[in-house]
């Protein structure tokens, strides 16, 4: 009887949104909403100061310009999709929509990290080597960029692959505010051993590589910045890897979080995980352009003259 039985693949899947604050679903918008805008603004200011600005046409602020465009892709591809669950109902979504939703929340996540290993690569070679700075970053500015996106790509490729190769029958509620990979996996009516090795694996491998490929930069700067004799010239040194350095708490603090409530913190309720997830993709979109403009004085200085030129009249 059982060979019998006719199977229909779900086509579409019912995102819940954050599982228990359902009534708080249009309060919990709004702070979503301002920070896809404010990430949208910040973003779109640090491209164009530096477009603006021939001073700032050097490898450092290129890689500024790169890490903004990938923070507006990273929550595009998230936030107007929350909005339309929390204040329009919107919660079900196509099978491959949200399949295609999936692979670029993750590459653009990977993306993110491998920008952050070429930032720490180039605050090694200004500290360490900077009389060959120029030449060495600035042919290879855009080879960076692409190998970035490549090992993205590929890496996350599998991953939308080995999902359709799973039966989907009945389970179709993901308690989630996006489609993440795990939550899509575990719905699958068929065996995930590959699934979930292959996505435990990737994001170890990305967090172990390029946290240990950051932290080999960051040991050799130090290195070179404590060999120097003057208390001003180590200040100065160590003060152009600020907003690198605070970069890097404000992306990997919240994803090593999610990570690992999410694999073994099995007493974190669905709604405390479920909105750090969120944060992990929103928040440091938005905090990446104030962390330039705070931390460089570059930045800082042409985006007041941007907004207030008399300002930067006055003082001149």
């Amino acid at each position: 009887m059982a060979d019998n039985v006719t199977h229909h693949y779900i086509s579409s899947f019912f995102l819940v949104g954050v599982p228990g604050l359902q009534d708080f679903h249009c309060w919990i918008g709004i702070p979503v909403c301002l920070l896809f805008a404010f990430t949208l603004l910040g973003n779109n200011v640090i491209i164009i100061t530096v477009k603006l600005e021939p001073r700032l046409h050097q490898p450092m602020y290129f890689f500024f310009c790169m890490l903004a465009m990938n923070d507006m892709a990273l929550a595009s591809s998230t936030a107007p999709q929350m909005l339309g669950i929390f204040w329009l109902d919107a919660h079900r979504f196509g099978f491959n929509i949200s399949l295609a939703q999936m692979y670029f929340i993750h590459t653009f996540c990977i993306m993110e990290s491998a920008l952050l290993v070429a930032m720490a690569f180039d605050r090694y070679v200004a500290i360490c080597i900077p009389l060959h700075y120029a030449t060495i970053l600035t042919p290879t500015i855009i080879k960076m960029g692409l190998a970035g996106m490549t090992q993205a790509i590929f890496m996350v490729l599998p991953c939308p692959l080995l999902i359709k190769r799973l039966p989907y029958y009945t389970k179709y509620v993901i308690y989630h505010a996006y489609c993440e990979y795990m939550a899509v996996v575990k719905l699958a009516s068929a065996n995930i051993l590959i699934n979930r090795a292959y996505g435990i694996s990737v994001a170890l491998s990305v967090m172990v590589l390029d946290l240990g490929l950051i932290a080999t930069s960051y040991i050799k700067i130090l290195q070179a910045v404590f060999r120097l004799r003057s208390q001003n010239a180590r200040s100065k040194a160590l003060g152009t890897c600020a907003a690198h350095v605070c970069t890097i708490l404000v992306s990997y603090t919240p994803a090593l979080f999610s990570f690992l409530t999410h694999r073994i913190g099995r007493k974190v309720p669905p709604s405390v995980h479920i909105i750090f997830a969120s944060l992990y993709l929103l928040v440091p979109p938005t905090v990446n352009p104030l962390v330039y403009g705070v931390k460089t004085k570059q930045i800082r200085d042409q985006v007041i003259g941007l907004f207030f030129p008399n300002r930067m009249i006055s003082q001149k």
